[in-house]
């Protein structure tokens, strides 16, 4: 073969490779439009969310609000649901219309695909005795059943700011018996990667923090420990900053989460010219400053509690409980279910002694003076 010959193939394998890496890199980088965007602050400072209708489509299949009966009324003449059946712990004071009407839409929450009603209240109760202790699944929605209670009440600052949106058993659940986005502690990436000598628990990308090569549980620290988020300083050249950038990826992996769950951009809570600034951040960062409180205190006042109740398969790799982040409300959009107005239809669901709206958290955040764009709407 002559020479002539091997500068051509090689310039045309050359150019062939350069053509697939690059389009690989559009593919994998860039999206098809069509794309829409929601300005939500000041024109020409990058204070708006993106979003691809098509990924929008997909989202809204999953937030598709269920079928909700009409509250009923509590009729004080009517028998409380405690003197009509036994064993009745947590919703003895309802009537029995409206008990009857709750446990058939948890069984709906829940466990819809059963053939039958009945079937489905198997899921927790003893067939024939519905008083019996038996099983576990029982004791776990008693506790449940308190825990959202709480979160209607004591954090209404973030489910309930115009006091019917709130939470059900359904916004978790979403017709399934284990919500489909839970966590556990996996067992530690102690072998190093490829690129780097020391794993990090992280260079793994993984959906829990957006695919980015960032630490891939950034839940154990800050949303079942209390570790502290916040690691930029307040001033310039602040010199008593011991936050490392290793704890800086932590908190970035945690970010990553929030924007991927809700299915927004940094800007939604976060000013673009100073992400540490409260005064003027949006009013949504105070919204998730009591979420992952509120957060904290469900995986361990409540389902952290029920460890020992649970059986093996309900249990991660370690044995730690299968516990909730933002996703598995949120399920990608910006409020649970599009913010529908649940308690409208479910004040069971609130404590019937919750008069008033619960004092302030003295170390909560200021709500921010000046309001940008609400929200934006996903359709």
């Amino acid at each position: 073969m002559k020479p002539e010959f091997f500068r051509k193939f090689n310039f045309l394998f050359g150019t062939a490779v350069v053509a697939l890496a690059a389009a690989a890199f559009l593919v994998l980088t860039f999206e098809r439009p069509t794309i829409e965007t929601v300005q939500s602050g000041f024109r020409g400072t990058s204070m708006g969310q993106v979003y691809n209708t098509r990924t929008l489509t997909a989202v809204q299949a999953r937030n598709t609000v269920p079928e909700m009966d009409e509250a009923i009324p509590n009729d004080p003449e009517s028998p409380r649901a405690s003197e009509i059946y036994e064993n009745v712990q947590i919703l003895g004071h309802l009537s029995v219309e409206q008990f009857g009407r709750i446990m058939l839409a948890m069984s709906e929450w829940i466990y819809p695909n059963a053939e039958n009603p009945a079937e489905s209240c198997n899921g927790c109760h003893v067939p024939g005795n519905f008083a019996a202790e038996d099983m576990y699944t029982k004791h776990v929605a008693r506790r449940m059943l308190q825990m959202v209670h709480t979160i209607n009440t004591t954090f209404s600052n973030h489910v309930n700011a115009n006091g019917e949106v709130g939470v059900t058993c359904y916004t978790c659940h979403r017709g399934q018996a284990v919500p489909a986005a839970v966590w556990s502690q996996e067992p530690s990436n102690a072998a190093p990667s490829r690129m780097w000598a020391v794993a990090g628990e992280q260079n793994r990308p993984v959906t829990a923090t957006g695919y980015a090569t960032l630490p891939t549980d950034p839940f154990t620290p800050y949303l079942w420990g209390d570790e502290e988020i916040r690691v930029i300083s307040g001033a310039a050249r602040e010199r008593n900053n011991n936050q490392s950038i290793l704890q800086t990826e932590w908190t970035y992996g945690l970010m990553m989460h929030m924007s991927t769950s809700l299915g927004v951009n940094c800007t939604f809570c976060h000013n673009s010219r100073s992400f540490a600034s409260w005064d003027s951040s949006t009013p949504q960062r105070v919204t998730a400053w009591h979420g992952i409180r509120m957060v904290r205190a469900i995986n361990n006042d409540y389902i952290e509690s029920l460890r020992d109740r649970f059986p093996p398969n309900r249990l991660g790799p370690l044995g730690d409980t299968l516990k909730v982040n933002c996703s598995t409300c949120h399920v990608g959009v910006y409020q649970p279910l599009y913010g529908a107005p649940m308690l409208r239809n479910y004040p069971e669901l609130i404590l019937p002694t919750q008069t008033a709206a619960p004092a302030a958290d003295p170390s909560a955040p200021v709500q921010p003076a000046a309001a940008p764009a609400a929200a934006p709407a996903l359709n």
